[in-house]
């Protein structure tokens, strides 16, 4: 345990930045959940509705230390591979 104002403040800190990326990866997550489910019953405008809310959601949380961006750019770039064959 911390033992110093300082690492006990730390310690804190550490604790609300782990919850609040924590928040961000699971409504990330939930977002793409939604596409993919979309994509699974084919429903083409449903799927590209959610896979513009996802891309926003996911840019966001590329902004944050919660993901970096080239995992995220990786995801947007798979969800939209994945909406793109619904169309052929």
């Amino acid at each position: 345990m911390a033992n110093h104002k300082s690492s006990t403040k730390r310690a804190k800190q550490d604790k609300v930045k782990r919850m609040t990326n924590k928040v961000k990866k699971a409504s990330a997550r939930t977002a793409v959940k939604a596409v993919r489910d979309a994509v699974a019953k084919g429903d083409k405008t449903a799927a590209l509705a959610t896979l513009k809310a996802a891309q926003s959601k996911l840019m966001k949380v590329a902004k944050s230390p919660a993901m970096s961006k080239k995992t995220v750019a990786r995801r947007i770039s798979r969800l939209t591979k994945q909406v793109a064959t619904l169309s052929k």
